[in-house]
């Protein structure tokens, strides 16, 4: 067998070997070599040394995949380039759309893992010293009490990134469905890894996992019915068997087996973007996580699971007769209602900071699926610009509610204080925080002169605009409005706590000491003994709540809110440049 292998290789016309494009795939290599080092730097480098080679090797992998991707789009996009590459026979289709995802994806990963390896002055991380003991046992005790670190985070983030990276890239179905797993297997760890609320962070661990596992189950057995359909799982070759359809080259009644496919398929993607009613996870797991991963999987997530979802639809497996195209529609237009509908309601009522942006971020699923349900090369450019728009303020958000702490009885600093009620007077005794907070809260709310309403308008508009063929999304453009107005309320409502609110009118007392410190200095904000009057009823605090500081970042957390809070400001005063750097790289006018 071996001799004839050889023989055919060397005859005329025999085998061929493939051609692979490195240059296309370098930042891809990068992020995975850096998680491959960063095993067996766990293996191999001391204790003590760990955490800083981990750190400066995941940083400077990031940085560098995102010069490739810079350079790859000007060199690919730039005058007389190629306009992309397909790597493995169509394996990977790296044009303007992938790149653009591939690069938003590193962009906020980079900033999310600043937020990541910040310990801020408590000179701890927002990770347990063992995160697989038993929450409370006399091991995690002492796991504590050694200082243990849990670098092990910074390999699987490198691996989940790379997984992301992937997923709007993937030719095939089955090269989509490696990714979501390569992504998916290390957000359920780190999910399960926060130093403090160890039982509520394992629950939602768990349930991440459970829900993530069966979400997976369905988007595999989709892609098999579709490859049952089209002998294929290319996304390109699963087109053109739909596109026969329409001459009559399918057989009859194959067009259930292909509507049921790409809604399985279509349904594992919506899991991950948390849309209704696949978004049972997305509280549970946004307020249990580590708050720093939770930032990192409320931005990158959906910007590559979103990635995803446009290849699928806009770059193939879409098509067919108008009654198959007809009846997916419908059922993304009911999916893009409810999902706006229960994420706006229900995010108004919560009281607790991580799960109102949880609710938030199933609302703001569903304004992107208003952009992506337009049809249009217009629309293609709004998911975009949304999706970086809400990325920035999610990486700010979070990065803030890292640096509000509780504190115990002795003064030690505890975990995050999430209550809205605890907030209250934030923006008197940390007005920088509270004021970077309020620009991504604005923005959520797509308030003018912040890039969230450049979103909004720019996604409603596209679903106006419509197509000739499937009409246009005007319906959704205006239940999209009225949902934004609705949660203009919560958004406001923390605005109105910082600011216009003491922790006094919360409370019936409230005996704190007054701090006068500069910016990021630990200050008290206030203590909970009680409700003061029903009209403070949504910002009650418990009986006996701890009083709340706001720790000083060691840097990579403050600069990240910065960053992010002046770019949401610029990009929404000169969205230009952006938009046209989009348009560029899709080949949209």
């Amino acid at each position: 067998m071996i001799a004839q292998a050889a023989q055919m290789a060397a005859a005329p016309g025999g085998f061929v070997p493939p051609e692979v494009a490195w240059f296309a795939l370098t930042p891809l290599i990068i992020v995975i070599s850096a998680g491959v080092l960063g095993v067996l730097v766990e293996a191999f480098v001391p204790a003590n040394r760990r955490r800083v080679v981990q750190v400066i090797m995941a940083m400077a992998a990031l940085a560098a995949a995102f010069a490739v991707i810079v350079w790859q789009g000007v060199s690919w996009f730039g005058e007389g380039g190629s306009g992309g590459v397909v790597v493995l026979g169509g394996v990977l289709q790296l044009d303007g759309v992938a790149l653009l995802f591939q690069g938003l994806v590193v962009l906020m990963a980079f900033f999310a893992l600043a937020v990541v390896i910040d310990r801020t002055s408590t000179k701890q991380d927002a990770f347990s010293p063992s995160a697989a003991s038993i929450p409370g046992s006399e091991y995690e005790e002492l796991a504590r009490r050694l200082g243990l670190v849990q670098t092990e985070v910074y390999p699987l983030l490198m691996f989940a990134i790379s997984g992301m990276m992937i997923f709007p890239a993937a030719g095939d179905l089955l090269t989509m469905f490696i990714a979501l797993e390569v992504l998916s297997l290390p957000l359920y760890v780190l999910s399960g890894m926060a130093r403090r609320r160890r039982l509520l962070s394992q629950e939602a661990s768990f349930k991440y996992f459970v829900l993530g596992a069966f979400a997976s189950a369905v988007f595999l057995f989709g892609a098999a019915l579709l490859y049952g359909y089209s002998g294929s799982v290319k996304i390109s070759e699963i087109t053109t068997m739909a596109s026969t359809v329409v001459g009559g080259g399918a057989p009859d009644h194959w067009e259930l087996l292909w509507l049921v496919g790409i809604l399985m398929v279509i349904s594992g993607l919506l899991f991950k973007v948390g849309a209704v009613p696949f978004q049972a996870w997305t509280p549970d797991v946004y307020q249990g996580a580590p708050t720093p991963i939770t930032g990192f999987m409320a931005a990158c997530t959906k910007i590559a699971a979103f990635g995803a979802l446009l290849r699928l639809i806009y770059a193939g497996g879409f098509s067919g007769t108008p009654d198959m195209l007809e009846a997916v529609r419908i059922a993304l237009w009911v999916v893009a209602i409810a999902t706006m509908i229960v994420g706006t309601v229900v995010g108004a009522t919560q009281t607790d900071m991580k799960r109102m942006l949880g609710y938030s971020s199933i609302a703001h699923a569903g304004f992107v699926l208003v952009g992506i349900l337009s049809f249009n090369g217009a629309g293609i450019k709004a998911v975009i610009f949304y999706l970086l728009a809400y990325g920035m303020a999610t990486v700010g958000a979070f990065a803030v509610i890292t640096l509000v702490r509780e504190t115990g009885p002795g003064g030690e600093v505890l975990g995050e204080a999430t209550h809205l009620g605890q907030w209250a007077g934030l923006g008197k005794r940390s007005p920088w925080l509270a004021g970077c907070f309020s620009v991504f809260l604005l923005s959520f709310a797509g308030i003018p002169l912040t890039a969230g309403f450049i979103a909004k308008f720019s996604a409603f508009s596209a679903a106006v605009e419509g197509t000739e063929v499937l009409g246009n999304a005007t319906v959704l453009a205006v239940i999209g409005v009225l949902a934004s107005a609705v949660a203009v309320f919560f958004y406001i409502r923390v605005i109105v706590i910082m600011f216009f609110m003491s922790p006094a009118e919360t409370v019936v007392e409230s005996v704190v000491e007054t701090v006068d410190v500069a910016v990021l200095e630990p200050v008290v904000v206030g203590v909970g003994q009680g409700v003061a009057n029903a009209a403070h009823t949504s910002v009650v605090v418990a009986t006996g709540a701890p009083a709340v500081v706001v720790v000083r970042s060691e840097g990579p957390s403050a600069v990240t809110i910065t960053v992010m809070a002046v770019g949401i400001l610029v990009l929404g005063i000169f969205p230009a440049p952006v938009l046209d750097l989009i348009a560029r790289m899709t080949g949209i006018g």
